[in-house]
């Protein structure tokens, strides 16, 4: 059965023509329309109301993140291509008369600026392990978190966006809480999916581990079964993973001193979903006029 679209130009032709999305002089960077927005927003009340730890805390983070725990996570030694760091403008006016000299005549203005303490937040729940107690509880951690994330990545595919926003229900706990979280998670994900009218196939999956030392963590990430994406069909070119289910080991047990009762770094897994991309696959599945959508997915979504 082929995809709705045959490459992602003609994806991408089609919702800039329906509106859904405006384009910006930079791939991968889109406006969204008010219907997008709508949509999308009713995904991720449906995606809430999913929840099954009814007390665990609900956090929505800011698109940045302190420099100093981002360095933390080791994205930069494993994402180098990702990251976005931001920076800043501290100089004396006799800096700033020279920063507009540069400017004006087009040279390199930004070697004026310096890195300010803050980065883009290049996964959701990179913000939350900072804020955890250095003991995890007996019962485990648990968080339901959302917020805009940046990848330094573009093209002429539209679910590749530079900037988006990822709903993950996260655990910190023992390994086996870690992995019963995620486990229990995969099926509970395909259920909500294909009751909006998805059909996602579930695969093992690894991260974009840069250089030839990532090439040594995606085979070991993928013959741990670490990671599992769920890919749907947009375009005839290549599958779109809209969600994913991560077991992160004690990576960041480690690196942000978390422990559980038994000393022990503690373990950590997150059910994630892409809001934008998963908009737009349903938009990719049930066609770019909401009004003609099948009356269960649109009252799902409230809209």
């Amino acid at each position: 059965m082929s995809a709705p679209y045959a490459a992602p130009d003609d994806f991408r032709t089609a919702v800039l023509d329906a509106g859904l999305l405006v384009a910006s002089a930079v791939d991968g960077v889109y406006q969204l329309s008010g219907e997008f927005e709508d949509v999308l927003q009713g995904l991720q009340r449906h995606l809430g109301s999913q929840r099954v730890d009814h007390d665990a805390p609900r956090r929505w983070f800011p698109p940045v993140l302190p420099r100093a725990e981002f360095l933390r996570t080791d994205y930069v030694a494993s994402f180098p291509d990702l990251v976005g760091s931001v920076d800043v403008f501290r100089g004396s006016d006799a800096e700033h008369k020279a920063l507009l000299g540069d400017l004006e005549q087009g040279c390199d203005w930004t070697q004026h600026l310096e890195p300010a303490e803050i980065v883009l937040s290049s996964a959701g729940c990179h913000s939350l392990y900072a804020t955890l107690p250095a003991q995890i509880p007996d019962e485990a951690s648990r968080a339901e978190i959302c917020g805009f994330v940046f990848r330094h990545e573009s093209g002429p595919d539209p679910t590749r966006l530079q900037s988006f926003r990822m709903y993950e229900f996260v655990l910190v706990g023992t390994p086996e809480q870690a992995l019963g979280h995620r486990d229990s998670w995969m099926p509970r994900a395909l259920a909500v999916l294909e009751g909006l009218g998805l059909r996602p196939r579930v695969e093992v999956a690894h991260d974009p581990f840069f250089g030839r030392a990532g090439r040594m963590l995606v085979a070991g990430q993928v013959e741990a079964a670490l990671k599992y994406e769920f890919v749907v069909d947009i375009t005839d070119a290549t599958g779109t993973a809209i969600a994913s289910a991560n077991y992160q080991q004690d990576h960041f047990g480690r690196t942000f001193s978390l422990t559980t009762g038994d000393g022990q770094p503690a373990h950590g897994a997150c059910m994630a979903f892409g809001l934008e991309r998963t908009t737009l696959a349903l938009y990719a599945a049930h066609g770019l006029d909401l009004a003609a959508w099948p009356a269960d997915v649109r009252a799902a979504l409230g809209c």
